[in-house]
């Protein structure tokens, strides 16, 4: 046990005090030559209270509740100091402000806690570093989080000393089973929480990383998109209805540019640049890679493009603003009228554009990236690897028709 000693002392805050002459009385906590200040919620004139005696002026004021107080937070924190000279052998100022008010210290923080500690700094940045998309989701994985702990553990929180390889795979099977999430949607869930105990290990409230043994298991990535024939059956159906005449527009529009929902709701006019080509291209910023993403206009896109946009005001949005829930609800009507059997959501236009559209007329699946605003090219190969894939084969059975055709290689 160390022999450091603490020192609380309580002073008046008298630069704040109020319309009644009173000012806040606050209490410092001392020890190991560092501070920690707080507010008591106390408050008392100036004239009441004897700061070398560290009490109130009895010749001036009798108020018992506030004596009771002051000996009820002198004690406490001593207690909470005698505690952590006997179960500590580190801590510090701020262990001890902790400990008095019930919180949890360095090794004894919580899941949650951190939950929170992330997901309040990320509040903050929104706009910054971080889209209102990505805060809702780490806020999602804090709920499921909680959830898992009240069903398994029948806890509202567990340490994070608690959280090792068993809770890992557990929560998969709960997420899998109570949630009806699909392995990918799983995936995910983990892989914020894999980032809320990144930020555990780096402020030292834990030294041992639970995800060390963790393997996600392996997702089979099917890609859904629209064939040449499909996406013409949508691109040359009259739809009765204008919402639909609208969305099936903005999926066209897409389908032709891979454009993700966040960046086609927020496309402006201003986005709309003449390219070094001298033709026109879509220049924006893509908030999940945070890097600009250049795509060439291709005339499909062009022709919605002149449709709803106002060139006379630079700052305003060129599409029609709807939810991705209403997006995607309306897709699946439109989806039904034409016959197209498939699941299709406003991501499938941006399959589309990277199958259909580039990849089936021999774009390199480099160039394939860099329009898709992929930050790693292994990313696309792990998405498309399978079109890419028939495409080879399509194009060997080309040759290798054109190879019994003329017998030999000689007049290739």
């Amino acid at each position: 046990m160390n022999n450091k000693k603490i020192n609380i002392i309580f002073l008046l805050a008298k630069a704040r005090i109020n319309k009644q002459g009173k000012c806040p009385l606050r209490c410092r906590i001392t020890y190991n030559q560092k501070r920690r200040e707080f507010a008591t919620g106390l408050l008392i004139k100036p004239n009441e209270w004897d700061s070398s005696k560290q009490w109130i002026n009895t010749e001036t004021i009798n108020d018992s509740q506030i004596e009771t107080q002051l000996s009820l937070i002198n004690h406490m924190i001593s207690q909470a100091f005698l505690f952590l000279q006997v179960q500590q052998t580190d801590f510090d100022v701020n262990d001890i402000y902790l400990h008095f008010k019930g919180e949890n210290i360095k090794s004894e923080k919580t899941l949650l806690e951190i939950f929170d500690l992330h997901n309040d700094s990320m509040q903050r940045l929104i706009n910054i570093e971080y889209s209102i998309g990505t805060y809702k989701k780490f806020l999602e994985a804090k709920n499921h989080t909680q959830d898992f702990i009240k069903h398994t553990y029948k806890k509202q929180d567990l340490l994070l000393k608690e959280i090792n390889l068993k809770f890992l795979t557990e929560l998969d099977r709960y997420l899998k089973i109570q949630k009806k999430q699909k392995q990918i949607t799983i995936n995910k869930t983990i892989q914020r929480i894999r980032k809320i105990i990144k930020l555990a290990l780096s402020e030292g409230f834990i030294i041992t990383d639970p995800f060390l043994l963790y393997k996600p298991k392996k997702v089979k990535l099917e890609v859904i998109y629209l064939t040449p024939e499909e996406l013409s059956l949508v691109e040359n159906h009259n739809f009765k209805q204008r919402r639909l005449r609208q969305i099936k527009d903005l999926f066209i529009f897409c389908c032709y540019t891979g454009l993700p929902y966040e960046e086609m709701v927020s496309l402006k006019n201003k986005n709309i640049i003449s390219g070094f080509d001298k033709a026109r291209w879509i220049r924006i910023f893509r908030k999940k890679t945070k890097k600009y993403i250049s795509i060439p206009l291709l005339g499909k896109a062009e022709e919605i493009i002149t449709k709803y946009a106002d060139d006379s005001i630079p700052n305003s949005n060129i599409l029609p603003k709807i939810s991705n829930q209403k997006f995607n609800s309306y897709l699946k009507e439109i989806a039904e009228i034409v016959g197209i059997e498939k699941r299709i959501t406003h991501h499938t236009a941006r399959k589309t554009f990277a199958t259909t559209i580039l990849l089936y007329n021999d774009i390199p699946i480099e160039i394939v990236s860099e329009l898709l605003g992929h930050a790693k090219i292994s990313t696309t190969q792990e998405h498309y690897a399978k079109v890419v894939q028939k495409k080879v084969s399509e194009q060997m059975k080309s040759l290798s028709e054109k190879l019994s055709k003329n017998g030999d290689t000689r007049n290739l």
